[in-house]
């Protein structure tokens, strides 16, 4: 496979999850990728594993509610590279379970942060490398991105503003080549997803399953399978868009 032969991918989050999953994905499909994360010991385990496969890859840390980190990122990646075509800005915190009264200021702004500061910090940079040449950007949101997610409210908001940033975008660099997309995960079997399901009230993951078509979690690979196609010619028509992958837990 070599859809991506010759690119440039930045993962942000990828040292787990699906930033992992996808991060190997882009490289066996022929990328070079940054695997960009502040959990330094697990992302250069998956630089590592990329390299024993034959591809090439590079660490960068990045806290990415931190501009200046995600300015280094990208001119990292393009001066290690030569250039940027791809990035999956994936890099999230999951919010706290409690009342919208009581998610706490503090809370709030730490999601945000995170969340929806740390896809636009990225995006800036990102855009600025790509205009040239164009590029494809991925975005994760979530389910909470276009639907209440009851006890996570801040963590509801800043997937709701994912969505809207990736949207907009879309809109305005189209015609410099650069596609910018989103992906909305349910329930995947992440350790993300495992520290929300610890925090919520007993039976809500296997309420959410249930709820869902295929009543099961997604695999981290599934969601990577979604982004590698959106990051490839095969996408080429598709912009400004935020596909659901969650069993069905929308429909």
């Amino acid at each position: 496979m070599s859809d991506l032969q010759g690119r440039v991918a930045i993962v942000t989050g990828g040292a787990a999850g699906i930033g992992r999953a996808t991060a190997l994905l882009f490289a066996r499909a022929g990328a070079r990728v940054v695997v960009a994360d502040r959990a330094e010991e697990a992302a250069r385990a998956v630089v590592a594993e990329i390299e024993r496969e034959g591809g090439e890859a590079m660490f960068q840390h990045v806290d990415v509610s931190r501009e200046e980190d995600c300015a280094a990122m990208v001119k990292a990646a393009v001066e290690r590279f030569g250039r940027l075509d791809i990035a999956f800005n994936n890099a999230g915190m999951p919010g706290r379970v409690s009342k919208t009264e009581d998610q706490g200021f503090a809370h709030w702004h730490r999601i945000i942060d995170v969340n929806l500061n740390g896809v636009f910090h990225c995006m800036v940079h990102e855009l600025r490398a790509m205009k040239e040449h164009g590029g494809s950007i991925v975005n994760t949101a979530s389910v909470a991105g276009v639907r209440g997610a009851p006890f996570s409210s801040a963590y509801a908001a800043s997937k709701h503003g994912v969505i809207g940033l990736t949207r907009s975008a879309a809109r305005e660099y189209g015609r410099y080549g650069i596609r910018i997309n989103a992906i909305c995960p349910g329930v995947v079997k992440t350790a993300m997803a495992e520290e929300l399901a610890t925090a919520s009230p007993p039976g809500t993951a296997d309420a959410l399953l249930a709820a869902s078509i295929l009543r099961r979690p997604g695999e981290p690979e599934e969601a990577a399978e979604l982004v590698m196609w959106l990051c490839s010619d095969k996408a080429s028509f598709v912009a400004g868009a935020h596909y659901m992958i969650d069993g069905g837990l929308t429909a």
